[in-house]
């Protein structure tokens, strides 16, 4: 009994000699892959249909790992949206004017990344929101006078004090007067920093009181968390 697809059989033996994928035959003709594999098995390729083949399946290759990044970068996009929506819908139940809120929060950050061996308050980052932040709650929460803040930068070997000591001066808000020392780390001569840092900029602010509640205040929220939960 003749196979519904007989009547193709020459002709897709025409084009897989003309080096054609078995896929490109099936997708031309229609016939059914297994079909085509029957009938290619004792088809002989020349060295150059074969090359063509290979070239084939490399051009296709490239072409789906293009398509399956630009699908994970499309999936990777959606889901940091759905993230974006969702931080944006629990800020909304947030009242940001309560300093309660607000000194929790600092407590928090300051658990985290403040430092607790100095006598005082203090806290270092590279990331100029975090140090934005920390002057803008130590000025609304404790009325704390930003000018008596001693700055401390921490820079690598390639990167100019002056200018750095400017960039902070200016995103912080902050006399130069109040940046005392530059630290350099010679560890790092002969390697390229990125523009993009600024070094650590470490903010002293004195008060011994401040530090003490906050570290107190973090520690106890969270020891409450856990006992609660």
């Amino acid at each position: 009994m003749k196979s519904k697809w007989s009547e193709l059989k020459e002709n897709a033996i025409k084009l897989r000699k003309r080096g054609l994928s078995i896929r490109k035959v099936e997708q031309y003709l229609g016939v059914p892959r297994s079909t085509l594999s029957g009938w290619f098995k004792n088809v002989e390729l020349s060295a150059r249909q074969r090359e063509k083949l290979y070239n084939d399946w490399k051009k296709a290759l490239i072409k789906a790992r293009k398509k399956a990044v630009l699908w994970h970068n499309a999936q990777k996009e959606g889901r940091l949206l759905e993230a974006k929506n969702q931080a944006i819908k629990t800020l909304r139940q947030i009242n940001k004017d309560d300093k309660n809120i607000l000194e929790l929060t600092l407590a928090i950050l300051y658990l985290g990344e403040g430092s607790k061996k100095n006598i005082e308050t203090a806290l270092g980052s590279s990331d100029p929101l975090i140090l934005k932040f920390f002057i803008k709650a130590l000025k609304n929460i404790y009325n704390f006078n930003v000018e008596k803040i001693r700055c401390e930068l921490y820079l690598r070997a390639d990167q100019d004090p002056e200018t750095i000591k400017h960039f902070w001066s200016q995103t912080l808000k902050l006399p130069k007067n109040c940046f005392k020392s530059v630290s350099i780390d010679n560890r790092t001569l002969g390697s390229k920093t990125y523009p993009t840092y600024k070094g650590v900029c470490n903010l002293r602010c004195g008060s011994v009181a401040i530090k003490r509640k906050l570290l107190y205040l973090g520690e106890a929220f969270l020891k409450n968390i856990v006992e609660k939960y």
